[in-house]
């Protein structure tokens, strides 16, 4: 029967979280499926005090489900704008509309439901189930894993298959021994533990309510669990892109393409060389390329690579002929640029101006 039993991991955590877990994260107040949802989502691979102000920012805009799913994309990239991993973004946008058209509005209450929707997976799933509905599902992010590798000793970077399976299996024991009433506590009681104490760098052991039953801790391998990503060194990649202005100082802004870096996000006109470059400011702007103006270089590193983005500044230019009707260019005035989803650099750039 769950919540019977004695395990130390819950025994230790769950008074640990309340006296010192995090009670007053705005979606939990009010707490819905929706505003679970959306944390959640926002939160993968970003720290709660970056999350926050997007998050308020986010369900102003979009109070609602169906809000969400009737909103233009621009509008939601813009509102995402500077968070990064903008699929997350796509992907909430995409399962509100499903959201919408196969399950009345509301998110579903099914876990293989939940799971099949974009961008939600096992972990994330079982996330916002036990957090909207107090319901028992196991969660594995990146904070558990850290916790379970060291509170267990496992050895092997959790990533892969092999130690992940022995991690989901205990997080689901665990689980057991959780009090029917408490599953959402203990969601948020896992994720807290290893924000704010089990840190991936100098872990507060000293205050640690699992000290007595840690391995990693009395074994001494607390700084060397869980174990690392075998490292690999970033591939450096260049690039250059046009800062185009025109006669009024609006700034020509290019849609990117609905895959890839930057995905569906509207940012400068780019090129790998200049060469090529050259030739798409050939097609498209009637100006004197050679009098363009090198700006500093932006470094911006992504999960697979660093880009090196050289930019280039060009006033007073134009479209040629009928390409000002194409959708993905458009002249932007530098009021409007607050309401496009722009990348975090490419607009810390155009703030500078």
């Amino acid at each position: 029967m769950p919540g019977t039993g004695h395990d130390p991991f819950v025994a230790g955590l769950l008074p640990w979280f309340d006296a010192n877990g995090r009670h007053d994260l705005p979606w939990q107040h009010p707490r819905s499926p929706y505003r679970v949802w959306l944390s959640e989502v926002m939160l993968q691979q970003t720290q709660v005090a970056t999350v926050i102000p997007y998050f308020q920012r986010f369900v102003q805009r979009f109070p609602t489900l169906p809000e969400l799913a009737a909103a233009d994309s621009d509008a939601v990239m813009a509102h995402w704008a500077g968070l990064g991993y903008y699929a997350r973004a796509r992907n909430l946008h995409a399962a509100a509309k499903q959201c919408v058209a196969g399950h009345g509005g509301d998110l579903p209450r099914d876990f293989d439901a939940l799971h099949a929707l974009p961008g939600i997976g096992r972990s994330t799933a079982g996330a916002i189930l036990s957090q909207a509905w107090n319901a028992r599902f196991p969660i594995l992010d990146g904070n558990v894993k850290r916790v379970l590798a060291r509170y267990h000793g496992i050895a092997g970077h959790p990533g892969l298959p092999a130690v992940e399976k022995q991690m989901w299996a205990l997080a689901s024991e665990h689980l057991q021994h959780v009090p029917d009433g408490l599953l959402a506590d203990w969601t948020q009681a896992q994720m807290d533990f290893g924000a704010t104490l089990c840190t991936r760098a100098r872990p507060a052991c000293v205050l640690c309510p699992l000290q007595a039953s840690c391995v990693a801790l009395h074994e001494g391998l607390v700084d060397s669990l869980p174990t690392p990503k075998p490292g690999r060194t970033l591939p450096e990649r260049e690039a250059l892109a046009l800062l185009l202005e025109n006669r009024e100082g609006g700034i020509l802004l290019q849609r990117r393409p609905p895959t890839g870096i930057w995905a569906s996000l509207w940012t400068l006109p780019q090129a790998d060389t200049d060469a090529g470059l050259r030739e798409w400011f050939a097609r498209h702007i009637d100006g004197d390329y050679e009098a363009a103006d090198e700006m500093p270089r932006i470094v911006h590193t992504f999960s697979h690579y660093r880009l090196h983005l050289q930019p280039l500044r060009l006033r007073k230019v134009a479209l040629r002929g009928a390409v000002g009707d194409n959708a993905d260019l458009r002249w932007v005035s530098r009021t409007a640029l607050p309401s496009l989803g722009l990348p975090a650099p490419i607009r810390k750039l155009l703030d500078s101006l």
